[in-house]
């Protein structure tokens, strides 16, 4: 049986925390709190945590450093609270490796929708047997899925956030075609997390920086004016 998915809140606000740990209860899941980074990685080090709920004002370091301290660590999911809606600083948060990001005030309905459609993305166990050892081999590289790894032509391990990840293997799902930003939304983020067209831009700017000889010039994902993306290599499913 599957163990409900723990989440860990971290919010220096005592009620936000408490009313969160209550709602993320009541829909059944495991909650921690935290009131800022110590405490976080006190819980981090004892627990499996399968998502991390993190505010930006926070007392000593912020939210935005220590989401890109923790990514540089973990791959662990990672939902990025504030009470500003600054589409700058959303961005901001992406590029740190963010996986989705929420403004205050929200809708506990919406931040729920988030966090069902990132784990999904995070599957807790392997349910289907018949894809282990499944791999994507392009241009040298080789994509696992289920090890959710990337290895280099020269086979070294390349650190993907998981929203990089996600969107590498949209498209090595389907090569050779032109994919939307809306298409690449669904592929990637799921409808029902609303995310803004921006995030897509910045997760392949981020991506291209990973894997492209010359990222100002690339050639594994071509822009497509008015139109898109295209992953241009053949790849091949072993």
């Amino acid at each position: 049986m599957r163990a409900r998915p723990h989440l860990l809140v971290v919010d220096d606000d005592l009620e936000i925390r408490d009313l969160l740990s209550t709602l993320l209860t009541r829909a059944g899941y495991k909650v921690t709190t935290a009131r800022e980074e110590l405490e976080m990685q006190d819980i981090l080090l004892s627990s499996r945590i399968d998502l991390v709920i993190l505010d930006i004002m926070l007392p000593g370091k912020d939210g935005l450093t220590i989401c890109r301290e923790l990514r540089a660590k973990k791959t662990i999911p990672i939902i990025m609270l504030t009470a500003r809606g600054d589409s700058i600083e959303r961005v901001v948060g992406l590029e740190m490796g963010a996986d989705d990001y929420l403004a205050k005030p929200f809708d506990f309905r919406e931040l729920e929708a988030r966090i069902k459609a990132v784990l999904r993305r995070h599957p807790a166990e392997i349910t289907d047997i018949a894809s282990v050892n499944s791999y994507y081999l392009f241009a040298g590289w080789r994509l696992d899925p289920l090890q959710r790894q990337l290895l280099s032509p020269e086979e070294a391990v390349v650190d993907l956030t998981s929203g990089e990840f996600d969107l590498l293997l949209a498209f090595v799902e389907r090569p050779r075609r032109v994919l939307n930003r809306d298409q690449l939304l669904d592929l990637t983020r799921g409808r029902d997390a609303t995310p803004f067209d921006r995030s897509i831009d910045v997760q392949v700017s981020r991506l291209r920086r990973k894997i492209e000889t010359d990222p100002k010039l690339p050639d594994l994902i071509k822009t497509v004016r008015s139109g898109g993306y295209l992953f241009t290599p053949a790849v091949e499913r072993m």
